[in-house]
């Protein structure tokens, strides 16, 4: 729960693909007790639906009137087991499914449709609702929460990125190619930077962090530092 007297407010961490915003994200509302909400996994859900029902084909050309009807009946969610966090679509556990080479290769062109942003920060801004949240993504700080009390945007070289991307992938038991995860990076980051419907950017008032030299336990203590000196000043 969060500390006595400390007063709940929400949290955006934005920036590239597999920079680790969504893991200092977790650490973070794990440590001072928030829900944590993982914006990219809502899209990968979306993702992987608009696969197993056809809506994607040779690669990346989507069916986009078909995704656009179907919006109404994809419901997300999240489920906690411990530490560890799993996302719902339609009430199956898809975090394995979501996390492949092939919805990785997907999810930046389904992310630039309007419609599939517009539906889901409608979700995430209900799940915002009553604040104590930690959200990460590209466009939280921007356009879910403009008014977020604590903001962050997080980089790293797309080298970096795309080594932790491998090792987390390996890791899982996913097999993955460094070449294919770098191509993979650079690409997202293009679409991300230009796409029209909230295009990843540093909001004005969003702290950056740079981790590329950072441990986890460095990037860790610099996240609840700047959480303990928001709220001091509230």
């Amino acid at each position: 729960m969060p500390t006595v007297n400390t007063p709940l407010i929400t949290i955006a961490i934005d920036g590239y693909s597999s920079s680790g915003k969504s893991s200092m994200a977790r650490q973070l509302a794990k440590n001072i007790g928030y829900r944590y909400i993982d914006s990219g996994a809502m899209y990968r859900a979306v993702t992987l639906y608009a696969m197993r029902h056809g809506m994607i084909s040779d690669g990346q050309a989507i069916d986009i009137p078909a995704l656009i009807a179907a919006l109404p009946s994809i419901k997300i969610d999240f489920s906690v087991d411990g530490d560890s966090q799993s996302t719902l679509l339609n009430g199956e556990n898809v975090e394995r499914d979501i996390r492949s080479m092939e919805v990785s290769n997907c999810v930046s062109p389904i992310a630039t449709i309007p419609e599939v942003r517009h539906a889901l920060v409608a979700m995430q801004q209900k799940f915002g609702q009553e604040k104590g949240i930690v959200m990460d993504g590209r466009d939280i700080g921007t356009t879910v929460f403009p008014h977020a009390e604590m903001k962050v945007f997080v980089t790293a070289s797309p080298e970096t990125r795309a080594r932790r991307r491998v090792d987390e992938l390996n890791g899982k038991g996913v097999e993955a190619s460094y070449e294919e995860v770098l191509a993979n990076v650079i690409t997202r980051d293009r679409i991300d930077e230009t796409r029209e419907e909230s295009p990843l950017r540093r909001a004005d008032d969003a702290r950056l962090l740079d981790n590329s030299t950072m441990s986890i336990s460095e990037q860790n203590e610099w996240l609840l530092n700047l959480y303990r000196t928001v709220t001091s000043g509230i």
